[in-house]
């Protein structure tokens, strides 16, 4: 989403107007991390104070933000998928007007109110012509929700199950405006599940069988929603994108602005050197590298595919083989530590475990989805017989020796995670860094500045800024005040002396303060602008999780997945997969997670929790090694969603660069690394499997015999992917027959199985090896084509 400009290439006063709306919202949120340790903590300021009201005004920066921007937005034409989104929000516009309980009193106004707000979400979808003043009055609407949200902040909280009239229609209000900029962001398809989960909580005395539910009453679902502090609209998920995620969207928007993702890609470009397999390689060392960084699958799609678009068809690649691999590779962001995507977020609130498990735990899944990636890759291009190739200009490891300081912020969040440091307070300071490093550095920072660093005024910027900064971090020292356990504040007034004095002050005498400053300010205003589609989808998902909370529909379906499954831990981690993907296709992969994890999970941890007792595990040992099983295959699979057609964000960005068709890139990024649609099924299998998540198997057994299993499990798991890659493109060190393919095929499958005993995994490790023992010459079989 760019900010719009007019016909004569000047910003428009909205499109300022957003920016500094974008600029504000980034800074409030960086503010938060500091704000602790400042002089304005002890005067009560309740929005920076109050956890709740932290989160109502985040919404509201998401909700302004977010409608300004799509009221410059070409409106599409009303498709079915708005017409049910419609449809499916006119029984909670009914029951808002006429309640489906007695003594439900909601003023006339109030009801206007909300009807206002129903018709500027809805009626833009069906009548694209509205979409640009109808945005507007949404984004001024939105204020009056977080107005009265922080004048009545605590009568709210007193009476979340009996609400008062204008709270449920303030309610109403912030709800359906949520719901009309998911659909104008991310499609009618999610804000449609949030609709149906309010009219079967509304209604679901009339569902047979055994999803039938009670009756709830419009007062108790608006009240709690808009009220209640950890099941309501500002609850728990919420929190995920207003604690977490955005650190790390302003972190990936100044990584873009500064200009280090073409650094990244040169260094994965020296990394690999000049082969046939050089694209491929570095499609995949760079979308980890860009995964490090990021956490966004289809944002880091585009990027490594512009990136690499031109090696490609340098090498000859086929297009649908090169889209293929480039959608499956930036998938790989979402699970690719230390930033991960907002589901490793959601996760730790729900599961209230440490981030740095999570990182841990999807370190092993991250390697074999890059493995599997690599290995297709290696044998599609033997095969192919591709030529070799290379960067354009002459890369070697002493470039990338040269830039590596660009992933000391990296370093910096992971030891400071390891410290049992806040998230958010590791990623702001890895921001912080990565600002100071490109500044530092004369070949990294914004040419303006490199300008003016030439003129005399830097030599008396550099002294004064050496002095600004000792003073910065003494001035919090010297005051008394609170230095937590990290001394943020001190770091950071000492990070800004040392930029105002040493760039600044020149950057001004020169002239060139705009051109010095720009990439800074445009990195924190595309961080907040990255963050609203997926955090509006958040705030949408904690909806969903908090009508479910008062339904107590997880345990219904728990019971109705056990009587598919009949207790079998394989069918039910089967069906949840199958549902995963399904739901994957209209819904991001955080409602995805949420969803699943919220109906699926206790089923499948009881079932899995049983299976690990077996084992020899303490009850308690073997839930919470379940548990962690469980939540991490569901993450695996909310995440395989984005690359699986039809609907696969990733897929989608690779096919607008690489001109292909979009739902045909999708099949060939599913076929692409095959095997990351078998590795989760033994997450969970046995207790054994949990080796490839390395910290449940260290829980319950440290020492030698942990490590063995983990050891045992990667290679056998890693041989798997590879014999799995050979069988896909039909080719070991020779062209295989199409039974031979097929063999191929069942033993890898066999070797991804965690056997009780070692040996037996032996067997078909050496049967597939002997697909090895031959090379092409030997071979008179016909080259059976790749794709």
């Amino acid at each position: 989403m760019e900010i719009p400009r007019d016909s004569a290439g000047r910003t428009t006063p909205l499109g300022r107007l957003i920016w500094f709306i974008l600029l504000a919202a980034a800074l409030f949120s960086l503010y938060l991390v500091l704000h602790p340790f400042t002089p304005l903590s002890r005067l009560d300021i309740s929005i920076l104070d109050q956890v709740q009201l932290r989160r109502a005004t985040h919404v509201l920066l998401l909700l302004v933000a977010g409608y300004l921007i799509t009221s410059q937005l070409q409106a599409a034409r009303p498709t079915i998928g708005a017409w049910v989104f419609a449809l499916l929000s006119l029984p909670f516009l009914y029951t808002f007007w006429v309640p489906n309980v007695p003594g439900v009193d909601i003023p006339l106004a109030g009801k206007l109110m909300g009807t206002l707000a129903w018709a500027l979400a809805v009626g833009p979808n069906l009548l694209p012509g509205l979409r640009r003043y109808a945005d507007i009055a949404a984004a001024l609407l939105a204020i009056a929700p977080w107005a009265y949200q922080v004048r009545y902040y605590e009568e709210l909280v007193n009476r979340a199950v009996i609400p008062a009239g204008w709270d449920m229609a303030m309610s109403f209000t912030v709800i359906i405006l949520v719901l009309g900029l998911v659909s104008r962001l991310l499609g009618p398809i999610m804000p449609s599940l949030v609709l149906v989960f309010l009219t079967y909580n509304m209604y679901g005395q009339y569902v047979p069988g055994t999803f039938r539910g009670a009756k709830n009453g419009i007062d108790l679902i608006l009240g709690k929603t808009y009220n209640e502090t950890e099941a309501g609209i500002y609850g728990l998920i919420t929190g995920v994108s207003a604690k977490y995620l955005v650190y790390f969207t302003i972190l990936s928007g100044l990584i873009g602005a500064l200009g280090l993702g073409k650094v990244v890609a040169n260094i994965a470009l020296a990394m690999v050197g000049r082969t046939p397999q050089t694209p491929g390689r570095v499609t995949g060392i760079a979308s980890v590298f860009m995964g490090m960084f990021s956490g966004s699958g289809a944002a880091d799609t585009q990027f490594v595919a512009t990136l690499t678009k031109p090696l490609y068809e340098k090498a000859n690649y086929d297009r649908m083989i090169a889209a293929g691999l480039v959608a499956t590779a930036g998938t790989i962001a979402l699970i690719t530590p230390p930033v991960l995507g907002s589901i490793a977020f959601v996760m730790v609130e729900i599961l209230q475990i440490s981030y740095l498990w999570v990182v841990i735990m999807a370190l092993g899944p991250m390697l074999l989805y890059l493995l599997g990636i690599l290995t297709f890759n290696e044998f599609y291009t033997r095969k192919a017989k591709l030529p070799p190739v290379g960067a354009d200009i002459p890369l070697g490891k002493r470039y990338a020796l040269r830039y590596s300081t660009i992933f000391i912020p990296i370093v910096l969040i992971v030891v400071l995670l390891f410290l049992g440091t806040e998230v958010a307070t590791a990623v702001y300071l890895a921001s912080l860094a990565f600002v100071l490093i490109c500044y530092l550095d004369p070949t990294l920072r914004p040419a303006p500045l490199a300008e003016a660093m030439q003129s005399p005024a830097y030599k008396v910027g550099l002294p004064l800024g050496i002095g600004l900064a000792i003073g910065g971090a003494l001035l919090p020292v010297l005051a008394g005040w609170d230095l937590g356990n990290i001394p943020i504040l001190p770091v950071t007034l000492a990070a800004l002396g040392l930029l105002l004095g040493t760039f600044v002050y020149p950057a001004a005498a020169a002239g060139k303060l705009r051109g010095a400053l720009l990439p800074i300010a445009q990195g924190l205003v595309e961080g907040f602008r990255q963050l609203i589609p997926i955090g509006s989808a958040i705030v949408a998902a904690n909806l969903i999780f908090g009508m479910m909370v008062i339904t107590g529909l997880p345990s219904k379906f728990s019971i109705f997945l056990g009587q598919v499954s009949g207790e079998s831990l394989l069918l039910a981690t089967l069906v949840t997969a199958i549902f995963s993907l399904i739901l994957g296709m209209g819904v991001p992969p955080t409602a995805t997670y949420v969803l699943t994890a919220s109906l699926t999970a206790p089923a499948i941890i009881k079932i899995a929790a049983a299976n690990f007792q077996g084992f020899g595990l303490e009850p308690q040992q073997a839930v919470l090694a379940a548990t962690l099983a469980t939540h991490m295959f569901l993450f695996y699979y909310a995440v395989l969603a984005d690359v699986t057609p039809p609907v696969a964000l990733s897929g989608y960005a690779a096919a607008s660069v690489f001109k292909t068709n979009p739902i045909l890139t999708g099949v060939y990024a599913a076929r692409v690394a095959l095997a990351k649609y078998i590795i989760g099924f033994f997450f969970l299998l046995s207790f054994t499997g949990t080796g490839l998540l390395i910290l449940p198997i260290l829980q319950n057994l440290p020492g030698l015999e942990g490590w063995l299993i983990i050891l045992e499990r990667f290679f056998f798991t890693a041989t798997a992917i590879v014999f799995l890659a050979a069988a896909t493109v039909g080719y070991t060190r020779r062209p295989l027959r199409r039974w031979e393919s097929w063999v191929m095929g069942l033993l890898a499958l066999a070797l991804f199985y965690p056997y009780p005993n070692l040996w037996m995994a032996f067997i078909p490790f050496v049967l597939g090896l002997l697909f090895f023992l031959r090379g092409e010459g030997k071979s008179t079989a016909s080259p059976q084509a790749a794709d």
